[in-house]
């Protein structure tokens, strides 16, 4: 059952992304081969500059190790782990980055440290995470948030969520972005909460005139399916046709992504969004392309 597809970039995603040259990132804890193997082919399609920050030698080591002469580029030392998420956050703060990657580091550490007031990197909405999901190259994305920061959102952190997926989704060239709400169910039941919020979600996101259709409580497969949806009796303008999923909890999110990953070798690029600088939080098990995707979605979601 598990996919044994290449996992491929997107050209729509390295495509919009291209349309800015060398972006500043620091790469938090940078020390290993696959941060640096997904950093290496960042620069090489020219969309960022990276600052290094993590032990010296171990950083060095690890470039050598890939062939790659990284001279030219600036390396922070820093042999404590976890105080190398404070550097980033520092350099992020006083705009001397525009995006922050992880590396080999614990993405509660870094994300404990971005989030302090200190460093003014948070917006005028809550943070969150977005999922930029693609099949081949050319493949039109599907967007999942949140599968990855906020757990157990209610109405107003999922209002946010929402703000900053037709945010995303405006930048990747979505103009009018279809996103469903999604539930276990179609139909508004005191017995499944998730229902209950997202009938509440559509109406703010009606009041509050978004430039998006927003509608739910769908089910997955009405949300994705024209034939399932018109089955099912289902008319409206997300139904069958969604470009994003506003999942009701993190391990919704998190459960589908991983089953697009393993099941159909989907691109899963992923990125924190709603402050001052995109956060690329990749799992330790993402492979390259998944990452340079991920990266090349953080360079497009900067204003």
């Amino acid at each position: 059952m598990l996919s044994s597809k290449e996992i491929i970039c997107p050209n729509n995603l390295l495509d919009l992304a291209h349309k800015k040259k060398g972006v500043k990132v620091a790469v938090v804890n940078a020390g290993k081969p696959l941060p640096m193997l997904s950093i290496q082919d960042a620069v090489n399609e020219n969309l960022i500059e990276p600052i290094f920050i993590g032990h010296k030698v171990e950083i060095e080591k690890c470039a050598e190790d890939i062939g790659w002469d990284i001279s030219k580029y600036e390396l922070i030392h820093e042999p404590v782990e976890n105080d190398t998420a404070k550097i980033a956050a520092k350099l992020a703060s006083d705009d001397k980055v525009k995006i922050v990657v992880k590396g080999h580091i614990h993405t509660d550490v870094l994300m404990k440290e971005v989030l302090k007031r200190e460093y003014n990197l948070l917006g005028k909405t809550r943070l969150s995470h977005i999922w930029h999901m693609s099949i081949g190259k050319d493949d039109k994305p599907l967007i999942i948030t949140d599968g990855a920061l906020n757990v157990l959102p209610n109405v107003k952190t999922k209002m946010h969520i929402l703000k900053n997926v037709v945010n995303f989704s405006h930048r990747i060239g979505i103009d009018r972005p279809k996103i469903s709400v999604l539930s276990a169910t179609e139909e508004v039941l005191e017995s499944v909460p998730s229902s209950i919020e997202a009938a509440e979600i559509t109406k703010l996101a009606k009041d509050e005139n978004l430039n998006a259709d927003v509608f739910g409580p769908l089910a997955f497969d009405n949300s994705i399916s024209k034939k399932s949806a018109a089955i099912k009796g289902i008319k409206n303008l997300v139904a069958g046709e969604a470009d994003v999923l506003l999942v009701p909890s993190v391990e919704t999110g998190n459960a589908l992504v991983k089953m697009l990953i393993y099941f159909s070798g989907a691109c899963a690029a992923g990125v924190v969004v709603g402050g001052k600088v995109p956060v690329v939080i990749t799992s330790r098990s993402d492979e390259a392309q998944a990452r340079l995707a991920s990266i090349a979605a953080a360079v497009v979601a900067l204003d």
